[in-house]
């Protein structure tokens, strides 16, 4: 499991390992990491390579200067630019610096750094700030990573994009400026920020180097990157001796006029994702059948029986009376229940079944949490806030929501985040802007009710669900299918090869 810190937490840590070790060495660490990683990043060797190494003030600028004397004495050409007063420098810094003159890094003076989009660099390492930034950049250092950005070749981040938040994994400020890296060396740990929002975009590949540091000194952490080992208790191959009344049955509820396509998608989804029995509830009149889907069993929404199937609520539903009668009915139901779109909706402007919602799990259904995956947009009106708000501390929003309704939480975005109401929260590594198209949550809320019925916890559920979704439009752009372009029902059949892949003795 890749555990993900704090910019606190990892600061912990790292004054942990500092306390225990000789000046110097968590930095010569650092910048051994670093060049290895810059070194993997170069067409060839390091002989001769022209590398351009951002230097800032602090600890971060002293990694990349220990980088960069590492690659000097590999026999690569390396020019620093350290655009801010080096004379005031932390000890490790400092020590940096004169390690890198010795070794004969070229220091670049100010006057000259508007030369440097006129060279062709084998390589660019971002050393300029660390992971406590909080203000946007301006002035020069806006100037000199707007530039950097023009570059063609190959960017190397040094524990975080310079202008990205640890934290929330936006680019600070609303018209904010980011290096944007082809790749990351992180250090201690991962980082939230790595992966979510702007994070993986910004970022590019994430490789953590630990930094040999004591595994006493490491702290537990409250969130962690999504990957089937969270989930793999349940990917078991299926008993021969079996039947469809083992792997339970789904009531989709939903399918309101003009919007039948929503529940029919979440249907096709369940039965697809391995339930046994797959219903749907239409508001309005049910069709005879689904014609590419005939084993989905249609009718009105007054004629399920909410008691004894999974229940997914809110795909296409609306918020007519109708849909509000039908979701107090999920609502007060002993079922397991994911709460999607329009149920949603409903709930935001009610406080009546905001309490319902939130006294589900102790006085209706102990043994599990109702699942609830909102948009940014939904989540906004579920705490009575602004999109932007949510969308700038992510983690925080999904954490606000889980406590709240006292539920697991799916924030669907870039880097979708999973959060139970005691806080632990998973961020969400698969997908693509392919999952940008209407009916993608309709799939993924299929998918999770599948998951629920066949047994698997709501925490489980969620994070299978939410990675099977998102790997399956990985593999489908991988294999040309986008992501221009890209439905939502293309997902399905993709979802069902990953799981029968996942539960392979």
């Amino acid at each position: 499991m890749t555990a993900l810190y704090s910019s606190a937490e990892i600061r912990r840590m790292e004054q942990a390992a500092l306390s225990q070790l000789p000046p110097y060495t968590l930095m010569q660490r650092a910048g051994k990491a670093a060049a290895e990683a810059a070194i993997s990043l170069l067409p060839g060797s390091a002989h001769k390579a022209r590398i351009l190494v951002l230097v800032g003030p602090g600890n971060n600028g002293g990694d990349a200067l220990e980088a960069a004397a590492i690659l000097t004495e590999s026999g690569a050409e390396v020019v620093a630019l350290l655009p801010v007063d080096m004379t005031s420098q932390p000890p490790d810094a400092a020590n940096a610096l004169s390690r890198a003159a010795r070794a004969g890094v070229h220091f670049m003076p100010p006057e000259q750094f508007t030369t440097i989009d006129g060279i062709k660099w084998s390589l660019v390492i971002d050393g300029l700030l660390g992971i406590g930034l909080k203000r946007p950049l301006d002035g020069a250092l806006r100037s000199l990573v707007a530039t950097v950005n023009t570059f063609t070749s190959p960017l190397l981040a040094l524990d975080i994009p310079t202008g990205l938040d640890a934290e929330t994994g936006m680019v600070v400020g609303p018209d904010g400026i980011s290096i944007i890296a082809d790749a990351t060396v992180t250090f201690i740990g991962d980082k939230i920020g790595l992966h979510s929002g702007d994070g993986p975009e910004y970022a590019g590949k994430v490789t953590v180097a630990g930094l040999d540091i004591a595994s006493r000194q490491l702290l537990p952490s409250q969130s962690a990157l999504n990957a089937p080992e969270l989930f793999s208790s349940n990917l078991q191959p299926r008993a021969r001796n079996s039947h469809k009344g083992s792997f339970g049955s789904v009531a989709v509820i939903g399918g309101a006029g003009g919007m039948a396509g929503a529940a029919i998608l979440a249907g096709r989804a369940a039965a697809k994702s391995g339930a046994g029995k797959v219903f749907i509830g239409f508001l309005d009149a049910a069709p005879s059948y689904d014609s590419a889907q005939p084993e989905l069993m249609c009718r009105h929404a007054d004629d399920i029986d909410l008691a004894t199937a999974t229940l997914v609520v809110g795909t296409g539903l609306g918020t007519s009376p109708p849909a509000h009668a039908i979701l107090v009915k999920a609502l007060q139901a002993q079922s397991h229940l994911l709460l999607d779109a329009d149920a949603l909706n409903l709930i935001a402007v009610e406080p009546g079944l905001q309490q319902l919602v939130a006294q589900r799990s102790l006085s209706v259904y102990p043994k599990r949490l109702t699942v609830m995956t909102p948009h940014p947009l939904e989540a906004a009106r579920l705490l009575g806030i602004s999109t932007t708000e949510i969308q700038s501390d992510r983690l925080a929003a999904a954490r606000s929501l889980a406590q709240r309704f006292n539920a697991v939480i799916v924030l669907k975005g870039a880097g979708s985040i999973i959060a139970r109401p005691d806080g632990y929260a998973v961020v969400n590594p698969t997908g693509n802007p392919a999952l940008a198209t209407g009916g993608s949550g309709d799939v993924l809320s299929g998918i999770c009710g599948a998951l629920l019925a066949q047994g698997w916890s709501d925490w489980h559920a969620a994070l299978g669900a939410v990675w099977l979704h998102g790997c399956a439009a990985d593999m489908l752009v991988s294999q040309g299918f986008g992501p221009i372009g890209m439905t939502a029902g293309e997902l399905i059949p993709a979802v069902r090869s990953l799981l029968n892949e996942l539960t392979k003795k």
